[in-house]
């Protein structure tokens, strides 16, 4: 008899689009196995996976590799519908793309690049000090986004709409990202926080959890699910 390869995803540990991946793996119940790729030593096994040496991956089962967040988060949606997490018809669908893009892009570059890049990234890639002036944007920068989603739930059940989507699960695993570095400043946004409470509780979140990065420990309130 021989071993079937499990569905494997390569991620790395403060990689927003890795755990929206994670996330939604979760939500649809899927099996899989995580490996963690140091993107940084460009691995020639890797870079045959995907030639741009980005996570996340997929390896499915057969062996096919799909890259990209977003990407693979669609893949899963249509091969796996339940439960649906791109929303019902065709403009609650583009909602739910605008503001994953939103936080894909505009948050990936405004915050999460100041903030775990300037003070994660660098010390693994050995680029030298954070730059305090990149910190203090990401800080001012994340103001912004926390008021955004305070106004879209004061309005919506959910991000996008009546039902948890993609929106939610892209947005949360960024924030997961800038939550482990104690740096969202969740008092100042009781909207956002209650949100974001919610995400936290979900069964398929609670893995995002239990990551423990080598020399970067996670404030005490991270894995708290009352904060």
């Amino acid at each position: 008899m021989y071993k079937v390869c499990m569905r494997t995803l390569y991620h790395n540990w403060l990689s927003p689009h890795s755990r929206k991946v994670r996330i939604v793996l979760g939500e649809k119940k899927l099996e899989f196995d995580l490996e963690v790729e140091k993107t940084w030593e460009r691995r020639e096994g890797f870079l045959r996976l995907n030639p741009a040496g980005e996570v996340p991956v997929l390896v499915e089962t057969g062996g096919t590799a799909i890259s990209g967040g977003q990407v693979i988060s669609e893949y899963l949606d249509e091969k796996e519908p339940n439960p649906p997490l791109l929303g019902q018809g065709p403009l609650e669908r583009a909602e739910v793309r605008r503001l994953c893009q939103w936080f894909d892009d505009k948050f990936d570059r405004e915050v999460v690049a100041n903030l775990v890049g300037e003070k994660v990234m660098k010390r693994f890639l050995r680029l030298g000090s954070p730059d305090s002036t990149a910190i203090r944007a990401g800080k001012t920068n994340i103001k912004h986004h926390l008021s955004y989603i305070g106004y879209l739930v004061e309005r919506r059940t959910w991000l996008a709409g009546d039902q948890f989507t993609l929106a939610d699960i892209t947005a949360g695993a960024h924030l997961s990202c800038i939550d482990y570095l104690g740096d969202v400043p969740w008092m100042d946004y009781p909207l956002a926080k209650d949100w974001y409470a919610r995400i936290k509780s979900r069964p398929s979140f609670r893995a995002l959890l239990h990551d423990h990065i080598p020399g970067v420990p996670p404030p005490k309130h991270y894995s708290d699910l009352d904060f």
